[in-house]
């Protein structure tokens, strides 16, 4: 009878390493808290340019990506709306990843050690099933 992966490893190891990496992946997933600051006043981008500080905010991109949008409703075939459209979409995108921030929630020591070792060992079990015993 074959095992996990085809191999003669267990099917036991398999599924208790499994449920042990899912397990740890989910607590540590859970204690990442994930913030924005993404609004259209905010701050996408800056430009120090003639000895002043000039900021780019995703209200400003929108300007570009309405009128983008009527030149191609205008003439499909319009290449500069097209481009004042993608590239304003882009820059919107580009702009919402940049203002995400990660931080970690206040865990205890026993937090973080069971969650290392379910998430590590869980994984060493399941690759261990996939390699032919004996």
């Amino acid at each position: 009878m074959r095992g996990a992966g085809g191999t003669r490893g267990g099917i036991g190891q398999f599924l208790i390493g499994l449920v042990m990496l899912v397990g740890g992946s989910y607590l540590f997933l859970n204690s990442i808290s994930v913030t924005s600051t993404f609004g259209f006043g905010a701050s996408l981008y800056s430009i120090s340019a003639f000895g002043g500080h000039f900021s780019i905010t995703s209200g400003m991109i929108m300007f570009p990506f309405m009128i983008g949008v009527g030149m191609v409703f205008y003439d499909a075939k319009n290449w500069l709306g097209w481009l004042l459209a993608c590239a304003s979409i882009v820059a919107l995108v580009f702009g919402v990843i940049a203002s995400i921030r990660f931080s970690f929630q206040a865990m205890s020591a026993f937090d973080l050690i069971t969650i290392l070792v379910l998430s590590v060992g869980g994984l060493g079990l399941f690759l261990r099933s996939l390699r032919a015993q004996g």
